[in-house]
């Protein structure tokens, strides 16, 4: 008990060392970018016909305390997101950027997870089969419809779906909501019209994330079921599914769970294209539009830190998981037992 204690304040305190360096990178790449944030500003009010001035640039700096050093306001940065919960306000749109992004982000994230879910639950048992079984023909369609997940880029399955829907529907299935309910309060209706048209961007972003792990369950099983100690246990009378589960299946699982994080992050970062194709209101479609339109980096960071600081926490809860079902884990870490 006293080294998973320890395993799990040694991990924490690793998960708050990365997100400094994390916080450190972000806000550096903000302000190697060409221009301050009142520049930008002053720019973009410039191209709606207004007459900037020098004087005006140089006010606006002081005004958003760009004329305190670097070390300073990166200090600031950090201490306001720590103890306030405060990202700022967007560079470009003047908003406060907590208010542009409540409910996109956590739609981002429902989304995302929900993905990754799907893919786990169709790819560990259907990559188990594939491993297992007897019949040839069984395990090369399953690796074909794999390869093929990986293959197809998501945005293609985005189009083809879309074209599908269209013909003989009548409906691309764009956008998280109907119109009806873009811009109304949360309500079982709402909710219900969310859940008829979310499926879409789950399902693209769930396609290639499922054919990755369905290829890495099945080689992670076939490499299990070739060790001495299965073979210990079929030579002890262990057989079929009491075997599969108590040693191959249970000893596979554990790189998956550890890829947690990374395949949260890859659906993420599948997110804007997706997003820009299906129209999304949310956190995927604002980063695409502040990094690629508005130029927007405080509002980009803010995006960027907060899918980060979601991936550590993931990680360091799947890090406690597997230091439960695996003790090997908290010896590789404590040194001890």
């Amino acid at each position: 008990m006293i080294n998973f204690i320890q395993f799990t304040l040694t991990r924490f305190f690793l998960a708050i060392i990365t997100l400094l360096i994390v916080c450190f990178i972000v806000f550096s790449l903000m302000e190697l970018v060409p221009g301050t944030c009142a520049e930008r500003y002053l720019a973009f009010k410039n191209t709606q016909g207004s007459q900037i001035t020098y004087e005006d640039i140089e006010a606006e700096k002081v005004r958003l305390g760009l004329d305190k050093p670097f070390l300073y306001r990166y200090g600031k940065w950090v201490t306001d997101i720590a103890f306030k919960g405060e990202f700022g306000n967007s560079c470009i749109l003047r908003m406060n950027i907590n208010e542009l992004l409540s409910g996109r982000f956590s739609l981002s994230l429902i989304i995302s997870i929900t993905a990754l879910l799907l893919s786990y639950l169709i790819a560990i048992p259907v990559g188990i089969i594939s491993a297992t079984t007897k019949y040839k023909v069984v395990d090369e369609s399953l690796k074909f419809i794999s390869y093929l997940g990986i293959a197809l880029p998501n945005f293609l399955v985005a189009l083809c779906i879309m074209l599908f829907m269209t013909y003989f529907y009548g409906d691309t299935m764009t956008g998280l909501f109907s119109e009806e309910f873009e811009n109304v309060p949360w309500s079982a209706d709402r909710v219900k019209d969310f859940l008829s048209r979310a499926w879409l961007p789950i399902f693209v972003l769930g396609w290639n994330a499922t054919a990755f792990a369905l290829q890495t369950v099945r080689a992670l099983m076939l490499d299990e079921n070739d060790k001495l100690y299965v073979m210990a246990a079929r030579a002890r009378g262990i057989s079929g599914m009491s075997l599969l589960w108590r040693y191959p299946a249970k000893h596979s699982l554990g790189p998956v769970i550890n890829s947690i994080g990374f395949d949260l992050n890859r659906i993420f970062s599948a997110l804007p294209i997706v997003a820009l194709i299906l129209i999304l209101t949310e956190a995927g479609a604002l980063l695409i539009e502040a990094l690629a339109r508005s130029n927007d980096q405080q509002l980009a960071g803010a995006i960027i830190f907060l899918l980060t600081a979601t991936i550590v926490f993931v990680n360091f809860i799947t890090d406690l998981i597997l230091a439960i079902m695996d003790p090997r884990v908290r010896k590789g870490v404590m040194g001890g037992s």
